[in-house]
């Protein structure tokens, strides 16, 4: 019989018999955010009052730290790792982008398995990828009794999303009749966020919605950030290009262990059908044009874009787009971003 694990000497000790209470969680509130204010108070309770069903949530502070010493690991800040504690807002973030029987869902850097349990118990197939090995096994273990879930220890920004989903999605399709696009759930590392954003919006023929927990502040860049502010980047023509952005509930750092130096947000983002994209004749001529825009942020467009035509050239496609010739990039919307690309970009 193989020995049991050492505990970990950086963690805190877990005792299965301690009365030490865990810090304090928050719910996240039923209601959608209203403009820019989060509609309802979150309400705070101790980590024994939260449930999975009629158990104790089997991923709290305790059992976290317990299935961190079962293979001698350390949350690795270089990983962006920080467990979620509350399996409440598991269920919220699964709840966020209906995820039922029948779905197939993939998860993004899964850690203990928190969110896999929910996404599982909802119904659902689960390819999780996940970059560190040993968590990768620690998840591979817990689930090892249902044939409902795929992990690829990989990683994610490099690895070959479409091939796997589309190979899981035709194993599943033969087997059972289905013919829905899959859905993304998952509590990402919050360093890679935008990576990981630019890789899944553009896939919407393979799924319907991408729900992400992540840096509240990027988050609200992402959704709610208004033309002619400061703000306004090109990874928000981006996600409007390929997507309609929501924003669903706020999530306070309390809620993670380690706990971050920031509070978390949770955005909706259905992905948009090939045929639904802006019309352009190339996506990747407009957003080049976009980025070079963006480049000379408080340049006027008609001297950023100059290696692409003349300044009288752009000052008249700009005109006839109905915007002013000394136009800046952070004043265009999609929608204006678009027109100028057709009127201007030669092919």
């Amino acid at each position: 019989m193989a020995a049991s694990p050492l505990p970990n000497p950086f963690l805190p000790p877990f005792s299965p018999t301690s009365s030490t209470q865990s810090p304090n969680f928050y719910f996240p509130p039923s209601t959608s955010v209203v403009g820019s204010r989060w509609a309802t108070p979150f309400v705070s309770c101790s980590a024994a009052s939260v449930r999975v069903g009629e158990g104790v949530n089997p991923d709290d502070y305790h059992s976290t730290i317990r299935a961190l010493n079962s293979k001698g690991r350390v949350p690795r800040k270089s990983l962006g790792q920080h467990y979620m504690l509350n399996s409440s807002i598991n269920e919220q973030l699964a709840a966020a982008a209906n995820v039922k029987e029948g779905d197939v869902v993939l998860e993004i850097g899964p850690g203990t398995g928190s969110l896999t349990n929910v996404l599982i118990n909802s119904g659902a197939t689960v390819l999780a990828v996940e970059k560190d090995s040993y968590m990768a096994g620690l998840v591979d273990e817990r689930f090892a009794n249902t044939n409902r879930l795929k992990v690829l220890n990989e990683d994610f920004v490099k690895c070959n999303v479409s091939s796997h989903m589309m190979s899981l999605l035709k194993s599943i399709e033969l087997s059972e009749a289905r013919s829905q696009p899959a859905k993304v759930v998952s509590n990402i590392p919050f360093n890679i966020s935008t990576d990981i954003i630019k890789q899944l919006l553009p896939m919407g023929d393979i799924f319907s919605e991408v729900v992400l927990l992540l840096q509240e502040e990027a988050a609200l860049r992402l959704v709610e950030t208004s033309l002619r502010t400061s703000e306004y980047r090109p990874i928000n023509v981006f996600v409007n290009f390929y997507s309609d952005p929501e924003l669903k509930f706020k999530v306070p750092r309390t809620n993670f262990f380690p706990q971050p130096n920031v509070d978390a947000a949770v955005v909706s983002f259905k992905l948009k059908r090939a045929a639904d994209y802006p019309a352009v004749s190339s996506t990747k001529s407009f957003f080049s044009m976009v980025n070079s825009a963006f480049n000379g942020k408080r340049k006027m467009l008609r001297k950023s874009l100059q290696h692409i035509c003349t300044s009288l050239e752009i000052e008249k496609a700009l005109e006839d787009s109905s915007l002013l010739p000394t136009s800046r990039p952070e004043e265009l919307s999609l929608d204006d971003f678009v027109k100028l690309h057709n009127l201007i970009v030669k092919h």
